[in-house]
């Protein structure tokens, strides 16, 4: 689904589980299409401390109630990044961290929707329509390159980014990378807009 174009708004956003390689897609495409690029996971901080968050807060949380809780209270500020961001960075190329489009608040994932409805291009990024495909190609990147499988306390955090269902909502599109380089998939993402 393609929306209008407004002209304060990101000029395209990725979105998608952790590995799906948001941040290299995303800094391509920025310099193709001579665009700023802008990784929410990396400029964060500074949005949540605007609602008395920070990274050092939430791993206390994680220690004192365990990830899948901390992530549960951490919903607000992730919400209130994506706004910020989006409004602060018109016309950019942002890529959302996986957290930052899955809520299990419906008023958190209701605010997101509505920031993001402001913005032409939300494209979900994959490796593969195929599911089992998709995980064992995410575990294995997130391993490899974070150190990180994302199961943590018995619950699979990639497989509830691949699934959910209002991550996919958010999406005007998705689009599946399979065997693409980086620079293949910003080709083919820069024709569609």
């Amino acid at each position: 689904m393609k929306r209008p174009a407004p002209t304060d708004a990101p000029w395209m956003v990725l979105i998608g589980p952790a590995g799906t390689g948001k941040t290299t897609l995303g800094q391509e495409i920025a310099r193709r299409a001579q665009r700023t690029f802008v990784d929410l996971d990396a400029a964060a901080d500074e949005y949540y401390a605007q609602v008395g968050w920070s990274i050092a807060r939430l791993r206390e949380r994680i220690a004192t109630v365990g990830r899948l809780a901390a992530e549960t209270e951490w919903e607000g500020a992730r919400a209130h990044a994506v706004a910020r961001v989006v409004a602060d960075r018109p016309d950019a190329v942002i890529a959302l961290g996986a957290g930052h489009t899955t809520y299990t608040d419906p008023v958190h994932l209701a605010d997101v929707r509505t920031v993001l409805g402001h913005c032409r291009h939300v494209v979900r990024v994959l490796p593969s329509p195929d599911r089992e495909i998709s995980l064992t190609l995410l575990r294995q990147r997130c391993t490899a390159t974070k150190g990180q499988s994302w199961i943590t306390d018995g619950h699979d955090f990639l497989g509830q980014w691949l699934d959910d269902p209002g991550a996919r909502q958010l999406a005007t599109r998705t689009i599946y990378t399979e065997k693409e380089t980086p620079a293949q998939t910003a080709a083919r993402l820069i024709r569609y807009t």
